[in-house]
């Protein structure tokens, strides 16, 4: 079994290259005048037919407590809207409006070629490589979870 020596330095590499990632990216976010959690709703939203808030926090990084309070400045924003779901009187569905259609359009595009500079000097092996790692660890979190 491990002890904290042999996996402290796996969880501090973890931590910063997650850290470098967030400020690498909420820099482009934050120039389009979003913060990270209103461009991640917009983002899961795009090209989408709306989903209720429940789907919409199994499909982020917003926990649900956050989830409301960033829906509702997105809704004050004119880019999000909540309707009435079809067929279960009880929740809504929250989706993109025209003009939260038109940002997704212009930011998704304008974020995923930040990345992409970032990415740019990658081979594929790589990519692979990198991609095999870390779904490796991620199935050593998920079999320790009941």
């Amino acid at each position: 079994m491990s002890q904290p020596a042999d996996f402290l330095p796996t969880v501090q590499a973890l931590v910063k290259c997650y850290q470098a990632f967030e400020a690498y990216s909420a820099t482009s976010i934050r120039a389009l005048g979003l913060t990270p959690s209103q461009f991640d709703i917009i983002a899961t939203l795009g090209n989408t037919p709306g989903m209720t808030a429940t789907e919409l926090g199994e499909k982020t990084l917003i926990t649900k407590g956050t989830l409301t309070g960033v829906v509702d400045r997105l809704v004050e924003r004119g880019w999000v809207e909540r309707v009435a779901h079809g067929s279960d009187r009880r929740c809504q569905i929250v989706r993109l409006t025209k003009s939260g259609e038109a940002l997704f359009a212009k930011a998704f595009p304008a974020q995923m070629a930040h990345l992409a500079a970032c990415f740019a000097d990658a081979s594929a092996a790589e990519h692979t490589r990198w991609q095999t790692a870390l779904r490796a660890l991620e199935r050593t979190f998920r079999k320790e979870q009941p």
